[in-house]
């Protein structure tokens, strides 16, 4: 036994002083040491007023206050020369912009400006309120967002200055001519075709073909219908749809073919009962008109596209106007209308809704086109000559943007900065 615990011991003692070697590594601390030697004071930095003014940096100089030009009042313009200091790891960290309603103060701070930046424009003045403006260098550092000491450089106080409204906004200069330019080209026109000189106007296929349509109609003996849309006569679609439905119902009275205008808009209804009745007044047969033809169906959406289809399927008219504003319904009315084989001549201004009608209609009137064919439609010289100046101010506007863009291809740029508006 004793011989066992002979040949163990020297396992014993080794384990022993591994231990003891573990346990100390682990624990430095519990060796008995003065508690000078363990307990480190941070270091207290002493901010003195030496300190702030070896720290402080120049004020900006050459500051100035103005009201701000071309705006509506409201706005004042501060603008400065840079800190001598204002350099890279420089003492400036940034500008302050301090208002007060005396010289004497106090100033309170209206903003703030990075360094490097020379002007703030101050957007909560008083129209007519005379204010007092400084601008401060400012200097800091910051410790878990406070200040640990801040040191500043204010310039002279500059004032008074007061805000106010301008009547004419001089970086619109070239707006004011453009639109001169314009408005200029309409009038010509107008009194062009007012003195009875032919103006010409491209063509639109839709509008030339009504009169073909009209007439499959009375050939045939069935009706036409007309749909003016799903908005209400304060859309401008809706106002154009009534223009071009006086014509046609004017073709339709002359030619002694029925036209029905089924709608879903009380005021529409109104508007559109006075023009066809008017269009049978002007062909020369008032007594032709029935109220019945103008009529009301429902106000929900796909309710009035639902009464639409079944009145194309039981009365299977020859023609089918769809000119106004559409939506969801436009491709479900145009549809329809297709299967019954009638001619559809279609117009809207809803980008979304023209690749329906172009699919299932005839003829189609796309956006701008809508608007001028009432115009087109009645020879008006009035419209006449504003189509034709409106035509001729966006022939005007391209050219200029296509000149601008060669311009500036080659570094000239006075062209292109005709057309900014500030």
């Amino acid at each position: 036994m004793l011989k066992k615990l002979y040949a163990l011991a020297p396992f014993t003692v080794l384990s022993l002083i591994l231990f003891s070697l573990f346990f100390l590594s682990i624990t430095p601390i519990a060796i008995a040491q003065d508690s000078t030697d363990i307990i480190i004071e941070p270091a207290t930095e002493t901010v003195d007023d030496a300190f702030i003014e070896a720290q402080k940096p120049l004020a900006p100089t050459s500051v100035a206050a103005i009201d701000l030009d071309n705006d509506g009042g409201g706005a004042v313009l501060i603008t400065w020369d840079l800190s001598v200091d204002d350099v890279e790891g420089g003492k400036v960290k940034e500008y302050l912009i301090m208002r007060s309603a005396s010289a004497e103060g106090p100033f309170e701070e209206r903003g703030n400006a990075t360094l490097g930046i020379g002007r703030f424009t101050d957007n909560q003045a008083e129209v007519g309120e005379p204010y007092y403006y400084q601008v401060v260098a400012s200097n800091f550092a910051r410790s878990n967002g406070d200040y640990s000491w801040k040191a500043v450089g204010t310039s002279q106080t500059i004032g008074p200055v007061s805000s106010s409204a301008q009547w004419f906004n001089s970086d619109r200069t070239w707006v004011l001519v453009w639109m001169l330019l314009v408005c200029g080209a309409i009038i010509f026109y107008i009194w062009k075709a007012k003195s009875g000189k032919k103006i010409y106007i491209r063509k639109i296929a839709g509008i030339e073909e009504v009169e073909n349509a009209v007439g499959r109609a009375t050939e045939m003996g069935k009706s036409i219908y007309y749909v003016p849309g799903i908005n209400d006569m304060d859309d401008v679609q809706t106002l154009a749809s009534m223009s071009i439905l006086g014509r046609v119902a004017r073709i339709a009275a002359e030619n002694n073919t029925r036209i029905d205008v089924p709608v879903s808009r009380s005021l529409v209804m109104v508007t559109a009962h006075e023009m066809v009745k008017e269009a049978y007044s002007k062909a020369g047969c008032p007594d032709l008109f029935q109220d019945d033809q103008v009529r009301y169906l429902t106000d929900d959406q796909f309710g009035y596209a639902a009464a639409i289809d079944g009145l194309f399927v039981r009365e299977k008219p020859a023609a089918i106007f769809l000119i106004g504003a559409f939506f969801a319904e436009s491709l479900i009315m145009a549809e329809t209308g297709n299967s019954i084989g009638a001619i559809q001549i279609a117009g809207t201004a809803m980008p979304a809704q023209l690749p329906f009608f172009v699919a299932a209609c005839d003829y189609t009137l796309i956006g701008e086109e809508l608007f001028a064919a009432s115009a087109y439609l009645s020879r008006e010289p009035k419209l006449l000559g504003s189509l034709k100046g409106q035509d001729f101010g966006k022939a005007l506007f391209l050219l200029a943007i296509i000149i601008g863009m060669i311009m500036t291809l080659f570094g000239v740029d006075w062209l292109s900065k005709m057309f900014i508006v500030r």
